[in-house]
């Protein structure tokens, strides 16, 4: 069995939190805001997931050392936006021998880095272990079947992970390609929203696959171009993370999406979700790479002048639909 440091206690965290518990891992969670912690150890639910009950041997603290030292596995489930800044508070207490693994999906804004890579450049020497796929927190809460992918380039760090996370409901495939698997878990949350406002406007399935299948096409050129692997896409982390995204009603950027299609605010929309919109955070830092790389993403720029540049969602749409003709 291993030791796990959790740093996080959103959905997601405490739904991996309890998953490791019942596997008879030893789970320590860490927040930076410690009435969230004192709320979790006294209700054991997590506010979002209040059907889920957090087992009691998972133990919380809000001091970042207790929850590092001396562990065998790191895990980084704080929103992207926090990664860099959580890094470098854990740094000075992981030891040579520990894996990391992050959880969370995004890029990082200005350098363009993906979230493991964030992580190295803070905590050089461990390996980073990405977690990535069709797996949201809501139904993994529940134990129903579900698969994802540890992506690293590290076979044995990524072969260590499938180990501790494997469980008869919770299915982990291993993949060397993590740039691929990352760059997966950003891209698919910026389709997901434009997959959400279509279904706010009122369109029909026709429309929700059309963007599926024509933002898969994004994710996949701009990933040709970073040297990933065109598989990685058609597999759990691209595809499959992309479809339950898009579609799902447990989905926070589809949600967020349809508010928009209908009509509310971007900052209004923020608030009644109530939780990180990482379509949003992913923005700016896959435009900067289209930028970079002279990759076309006409899905993505579209979402970008809905929410930044007071584009209204139906001419959006009419901009896309009457673009130059051209070949699949």
């Amino acid at each position: 069995m291993a030791s796990v440091g959790m740093l996080g206690t959103g959905t997601w965290g405490m739904a991996l939190s309890r998953l490791l518990s019942l596997s008879g891992h030893d789970v320590i969670c860490w927040s930076a805001i410690p009435s969230e912690l004192m709320e979790l150890s006294e209700t054991r639910r997590q506010k979002n997931l209040p059907d889920m009950e957090i087992p009691a041997e998972i133990t919380f603290t809000p001091n970042i050392q207790s929850a590092c030292a001396g562990r065998d596995l790191i895990v980084f489930a704080v929103p992207s936006p926090y990664v860099r800044s959580t890094a470098k508070a854990a740094a000075p207490y992981i030891a040579p021998g520990t894996v990391i693994t992050d959880v969370a999906k995004g890029l990082e804004a200005g350098t363009l880095l993906t979230l493991s890579e964030v992580i190295s450049s803070e905590i050089p020497g461990i390996p980073v272990v990405a977690l990535s796929g069709p797996t949201h927190a809501e139904e993994v809460a529940r134990d129903l079947p579900s698969t994802i992918v540890a992506a690293c380039a590290d076979e044995r760090a990524a072969a260590f992970v499938q180990s501790v996370f494997m469980t008869p409901a919770f299915r982990v495939y291993t993949n060397t390609d993590i740039k691929g698997v990352e760059l997966c878990g950003a891209l698919k949350n910026i389709i997901a929203l434009a997959a959400g406002i279509s279904d706010g406007l009122g369109f029909g399935d026709n429309t929700r696959a059309a963007l599926i299948t024509r933002g898969l096409a994004e994710m996949e050129r701009l990933g040709a171009c970073l040297g990933c692997r065109q598989e990685t896409f058609a597999g759990l982390a691209g595809m499959g993370d992309l479809i339950v995204t898009a579609t799902s009603r447990h989905s926070r950027n589809h949600t967020f999406g349809f508010l928009i299609g209908q009509g509310v605010a971007p900052a209004d929309a923020m608030t009644r979700v109530g939780m990180v919109v990482e379509g949003v955070n992913a923005l700016p830092g896959a435009l900067a790479l289209s930028n970079k790389y002279g990759v076309e993403m006409p899905i993505a720029r579209a979402v970008e002048e809905v929410l930044h540049h007071g584009q209204s969602p139906a001419d959006a749409v009419t901009a896309l639909m009457t673009r130059d003709r051209r070949g699949e």
